[in-house]
């Protein structure tokens, strides 16, 4: 696994800027401010939000050079995404479609998928529960994961898709039913009632689907990195202009990656309430000011170190995904019997 691939991501919120290609690195230009110049050979790729904009000849050499290129609103929610020449074994991506027209395999994979989610909600919420200093609290965050368990055992028999994401769906419900128990900083300033998107609803809720699409560009950037087609995925259904596999991956990572710093920004009292705003229609959102506070705190996430069981060596976490796309890769090739998914200890 090459080094390369834990490249920084550029996050550009500035409105306004405009990113120019000045020989081998990236100048960002806002009126009334110095230039800024990041290396063209340290990044990996740019996120985009809001009116910003990128020259010709700049998206030209991303494209070229393979760095993604990510649009998304100024809270977060995807836009659109810059593809270059289609890398990879044309037979790699002729095997992730032929397994989808397996059942057997697509449940399979799908499987495994929902079984690390639901095994990494529940270490998330056992950690919790010790860490919990209200017995309320402790015991309401035992029985989710109890819960938990019980799903988990049931879904080892599963060999009908319906009935994996049937399991899916009560875990998530069970998880986000104990979420609020995990906050331990302002819970007056920080209510959560349940899972909510499009919009958020409480700024609880705003953190998780900005951290969110940021974690999904990160895993389409993966899988597109080993070759395979980001859209054509096994848990979650097909539809146009949705990144199936790379919401099938974000389901491994997402209470490792950005539940737990959701958790930590919150409860650590880093994140308040000038960190948000109220849009038309009830939604919650962060503000300029939040969400650097959040990328800068998500690019530090990344560089932490963990034992992967797979490799059974230590790696950073930024590096979990294309360590997952490429063990995916090799089962579609049948080089690996099963796919192990990747479960946080």
């Amino acid at each position: 696994m090459s080094m390369n691939e834990l490249q920084n991501v550029l996050y550009v919120q500035k409105q306004g800027a405009l990113l120019r290609l000045e020989h081998e690195t990236v100048r960002v230009e806002v009126e009334g401010e110095p230039p800024l110049r990041f290396p063209l050979l340290v990044l990996s790729g740019i996120v985009a939000f809001g009116q910003v904009s990128l020259t010709p000849f700049l998206i030209q050499r991303c494209a070229e050079d393979g760095r993604s290129l990510v649009w998304l609103d100024r809270n977060g929610r995807f836009k659109a995404r810059v593809e270059g020449p289609t890398r990879g074994n044309v037979l790699l991506r002729r095997a992730q479609h032929l397994v989808l027209s397996d059942d057997g395999r697509t449940e399979a994979i799908a499987r495994q998928i929902v079984a690390a989610k639901i095994q990494n909600s529940r270490t998330v919420l056992l950690r919790a529960a010790r860490e919990a200093k209200e017995e309320e609290a402790s015991s309401a965050l035992g029985r989710a994961a109890d819960r938990l368990a019980g799903i988990l055992v049931r879904l080892t028999d599963s060999r009908d898709l319906n009935v994996t994401r049937g399991a899916e769906g009560e875990a998530g419900r069970t998880y986000f039913g104990a979420f609020g128990y995990m906050l331990r900083g302002d819970r007056e300033g920080f209510p959560l009632h349940g899972r909510t998107r499009r919009p958020p609803r409480d700024r609880v809720n705003a953190v998780l689907s900005f951290l969110y699409a940021l974690l999904r560009a990160e895993c389409s950037s993966a899988l597109e990195g080993v070759g395979l087609d980001p859209q054509v995925g096994y848990l979650h259904a097909l539809r146009p202009g949705r990144p199936a596999l790379a919401l099938d991956m974000m389901e491994e990572l997402r209470a490792v990656v950005a539940d737990r710093l959701a958790l930590r920004l919150i409860n650590k009292r880093q994140l308040k309430a000038e960190h948000f705003e109220e849009t038309l229609g009830g939604g919650v959102h962060l503000s300029d000011d939040g969400r650097k506070l959040v990328i800068v705190a998500y690019q530090k996430r990344k560089e932490e170190v963990l034992q992967h069981r797979v490799l059974k060596q230590r790696i950073p976490l930024g590096l979990v995904p294309h360590v997952q796309a490429r063990l995916l890769a090799r089962h579609l090739r049948n080089d690996l019997k099963h796919y192990p998914p990747f479960v946080y200890h």
